[in-house]
């Protein structure tokens, strides 16, 4: 679970750092699919990632309108405030946790109940399906997507007993 969480980490840092040869306008331009655009989808991508992990654990949901992180400074700046309470929570995740229950209400009144090893698979899988929303408007825009391949990341566990 661990890795794949540092993926994604890498790769939305990468992403970032791509971000950085467009324009404002452009990484604000309305696009199909997704959630609008370049810089909406990644506020999107930090912004679930942290509500499903606050939530988990009880703690307030946070409710901010992307008008007010419309630079990608923001957004970075946004991202990182978050990242390290998720990644406290990630970094802690055992076994034992799996099959804790999540009982979720947001959703107009409906009780929907998950496990927590199934959220956190759906938030890595939700982080990774929106990447692939930004290779598509990358290639839109003529440019080389950041490449999603995990071999060659230097992600490798330790698996317990092997060193």
């Amino acid at each position: 679970m661990q890795t794949l969480f540092r993926y994604n980490w890498m790769v939305r840092e990468e992403w970032y750092k791509w971000c950085e040869s467009l324009s404002v306008e452009e990484l604000l331009r309305p696009r199909t699919g997704g959630v609008g655009g370049i810089l909406k989808t990644l506020f999107h991508i930090a912004d679930v990632e942290w509500s499903w992990i606050m939530a988990m654990q009880g703690k307030p949901d946070f409710e901010e309108d992307f008008a007010e992180y419309s630079t990608l400074e923001k957004v970075k700046e946004l991202d990182a405030r978050f990242r390290s309470e998720v990644e406290t929570f990630v970094l802690g995740w055992h076994e034992g946790l799996e099959r804790n229950v999540f009982v979720d209400k947001r959703y107009e009144g409906e009780q929907v109940t998950d496990a927590w090893g199934e959220i956190m698979r759906h938030i890595i899988a939700h982080e990774i399906h929106h990447i692939g929303q930004l290779s598509v408007w990358a290639r839109e825009l003529g440019h080389k997507p950041v490449s999603a391949n995990v071999i060659g990341r230097g992600l490798r566990e330790t698996l317990p007993g092997k060193g």
